[in-house]
């Protein structure tokens, strides 16, 4: 039986360490949109959150007190990512949330939603429409320890063989909470 994942006990793992190759490699937690670097507003996502943890690279200052770590080696993708920081959080969480850092339009509200929508379940995952989930959601932590792969194996493991094997519910995006910046053109498709 799942966990209560609406009580306290809440880590963010904000997933910031990625090639953006269609955006010429830049570094997207320094891509500011509004006035605002997208990692401060991963990190603004995670308000409700006991701690937060960025998993890339740390170059863009923050104002709120958050770590940061890098999987080895570095660019193992997201499920390397999403464990180191995992490892790295001070206090053994309840309920993880992850949210990679391009979805500059996830708010702690979002989190408030999904972490309702995961009572009862391992988790709950943001989806666009037509059902394609995306990187914001929340997870058990104890469910996630189970189904954890050893190191060897999360150096590129897709995020879907990770989740594959737990009870996620599927929380639909609201407005533009579901887009992610993985082009120009989606920054400036986002941009006020």
């Amino acid at each position: 039986m799942s966990l209560d994942l609406t009580a306290s006990g809440f880590a963010g793992i904000v997933l910031a360490g990625g090639t953006a190759a269609r955006m010429d490699g830049i570094d997207k937690a320094s891509v500011e949109l509004g006035g605002r670097t997208l990692l401060e507003l991963a990190i603004d996502a995670f308000l409700d959150a006991d701690e937060v943890v960025v998993a890339g690279p740390d170059t863009v200052r923050t104002t709120r007190p958050v770590t940061f770590v890098r999987e080895d080696p570095p660019l193992g993708g997201p499920v390397a990512g999403l464990l180191t920081a995992v490892d790295a959080l001070l206090r053994p969480p309840r309920v993880v949330g992850v949210l990679a850092v391009d979805m500059p339009r996830v708010t702690p509200y979002t989190f408030r939603r999904l972490r309702e929508a995961a009572a009862g379940h391992d988790g709950a995952f943001l989806a666009r429409p037509g059902g394609r989930r995306q990187l914001a959601g929340v997870l058990d932590a104890g469910r996630l320890a189970e189904v954890r792969p050893g190191l060897e194996d999360q150096h590129g493991m897709p995020v879907h063989r990770l989740l594959s094997r737990l009870d996620l519910a599927v929380v639909e995006a609201e407005g533009d909470e579901g887009l992610d910046v993985d082009t120009w053109a989606d920054l400036r498709d986002l941009s006020p």
